[in-house]
């Protein structure tokens, strides 16, 4: 058995782009959660400044379904011109 994969993506948005950012978050959560091997898709930290978004995968093989998947895509799409910088993504 494979040990959970745990993401921390940290999303900074432009300024008074963080409700359109945090709205696009939302929608996507609402989708991600219902795919396989999700475990753990939520914000966990919010301020105008920065959305931090807790990840957990049950395996590589569904994190790499998940970077393919259309929610993500859509979200990639949605946040596209939102944000200040690329999301910070890390493991652990």
């Amino acid at each position: 058995m494979t040990a959970p994969v745990d993401l921390t993506a940290v999303f900074v948005p432009n300024p008074g782009e963080f409700f359109r950012v945090k709205l696009a978050l939302d929608i996507a959560i609402e989708q991600v959660l219902s795919e396989p091997g999700c475990l753990r898709y939520e914000i966990t930290e919010e301020s105008e400044d920065r959305i931090v978004l807790t990840e957990q995968w049950a395996s590589e093989e569904d994190l790499a379904n998940h970077a393919k998947g259309a929610a993500k895509q859509d979200l990639d799409e949605s946040l596209s011109a939102l944000l200040a910088e690329p999301v910070a993504l890390t493991r652990g």
